[in-house]
C-alpha cells in the first residue's frame, strides 16, 4: 500500500506538472478565464508568451487547440468540467475524429465541488468523453498522482480529457510511490481475496477506509485505483474478478456510462460476478458541503462496505 501524507487538491497538481514542462517549448496552455481555478496561472505566470486566454469561449479554446497541436505544439486547454461540455462537438468533430493530440483538463468536477450547487457540478463527463474514439480519460486523485499523469500526457499519442478536483483530500500516493503510475494501468493500493474495491479521484480516499472497516470484520479487500477510466485496464478488472470474486465501483459521477458502466461492460464479457457500484444514481446534486453531499448520496466509506457485503452475499 502507497505511503499517504498530507492534502492535496488535484487541480493543484495539475498546475505544478504544466509549471514542470515550464522549458519545453512545444507545450502550450489554453485558458477559458478560470486559469486561477484550475491552476493553469502558475504556467502562465512564468511563460505568459506560450499562454493563450480565450475568454469565455470554450468552443472556440477547443479548436484553437486543435490548430496549434497541428502545427507542432502540444496544447494543455483547461476550465470547469462542467464547462468543457460547451465545446463537445468542438471536441467531437476537431479534436477526436481527427486525432488530434489536445489535452483538456476539466477542474470541479462531480458532488465533491459542494455548494457550488447541480448547475456546476458535472456527473456526466466522464461517460461523454469516454464515447469518443481516440480519447483517453482519466480522474487522478490527489495532487501527486495528477502532477505524474499530467507529465506523462506530454508524451501521449492520442487526445486526452482529465478530470480534477477543487477541493483538497487525503493523500493516497509519495513522489516516490506515483513513479509507479501509467496511462491505462489501474494501481492497486491494497490487496485481498474477499472484494476487490476499483475507485477512482476522490473516491479513493472512500475505498480505503472501507477496506479498512472491512478488514476488522474479517474481510479482506483489494482496492484499485482505476486513474484512467479509457483505455480501460481489462486485465487487472478480470484478474480481480477471477481472484476475489466480486467487486465493488466507486465513484464521484454518474453510476450511468462513468467507471461503474466501464466495469460492468468489461466483466460481463470476460468473467461475469457480481457488481455493485457506488457513485450518483441517476440524479443531479445540490448545494452543500462537499462531505456532506457524499452522505446524503450514500457515497461514503460505510456506503462502500455495504455494498461490499451485498456483493459478497450474491458470490
Amino acid at each position: 500500500m502507497s505511503a499517504a501524507s498530507t492534502g492535496g487538491a488535484s487541480r493543484d497538481g495539475y498546475g505544478a506538472a504544466l509549471l514542470e514542462m515550464i522549458g519545453d517549448d512545444n507545450v502550450v496552455v489554453l485558458e477559458a478565464d478560470l486559469g486561477k481555478s484550475t491552476k493553469s496561472c502558475l504556467f502562465r505566470n512564468e511563460k505568459p508568451s506560450h499562454t493563450f486566454s480565450l475568454g469565455i469561449a470554450e468552443q472556440n479554446m477547443m479548436l484553437v487547440a486543435a490548430g496549434m497541436a497541428t502545427s507542432g505544439y502540444v496544447p494543455f486547454a483547461s476550465t470547469f468540467a462542467i464547462f468543457t461540455e460547451r465545446g463537445f462537438e468542438q471536441v467531437r468533430n476537431g479534436i477526436a475524429r481527427p486525432n488530434i493530440v489536445v489535452h483538456i483538463c476539466g477542474s470541479h468536477g462531480g458532488i465533491h465541488t459542494g455548494t457550488d450547487g447541480s448547475s456546476a457540478q458535472s456527473i456526466e463527463d466522464l461517460a461523454i468523453y469516454r464515447t469518443l474514439p481516440n480519447m483517453t480519460v482519466i480522474h487522478p486523485s490527489d495532487d501527486i498522482s495528477t502532477k505524474a499523469l499530467t507529465l506523462s500526457l506530454r508524451h501521449h499519442k492520442y487526445p486526452s480529457y482529465m478530470r480534477t478536483a477543487r477541493n483538497k483530500v487525503r493523500r493516497t500516493y509519495s513522489e516516490e510511490s506515483a513513479k509507479q503510475l501509467e496511462i491505462g494501468k489501474g494501481h492497486v493500493h491494497r490487496t485481498g481475496s474477499d472484494i476487490a474495491i476499483i475507485a477512482c479521484g476522490v473516491m479513493l480516499n472512500e475505498a480505503i477506509d472501507a477496506a479498512q472497516i472491512l478488514s476488522k470484520e474479517g474481510i479482506e479487500a483489494t482496492v484499485v485505483d482505476m486513474h484512467t477510466i479509457k483505455p480501460l485496464d481489462n486485465n487487472l478488472i478480470n484478474k480481480m474478478a477471477i481472484e476475489c470474486g466480486a467487486i465493488v465501483t466507486a465513484e464521484d459521477h454518474s453510476i450511468i456510462g462513468g467507471l461503474g458502466g466501464a466495469v460492468a461492460e468489461c466483466v460481463v464479457s470476460m468473467n461475469p460476478v457480481p457488481i455493485e457500484r457506488i457513485g450518483v444514481q441517476d440524479r443531479f446534486g445540490e448545494s452543500g458541503g462537499s462531505d456532506e453531499l457524499l452522505q446524503l448520496l450514500g457515497m461514503k466509506a460505510v456506503d462502500i462496505v455495504t455494498a461490499a457485503r451485498r456483493a459478497i452475499e450474491r458470490k
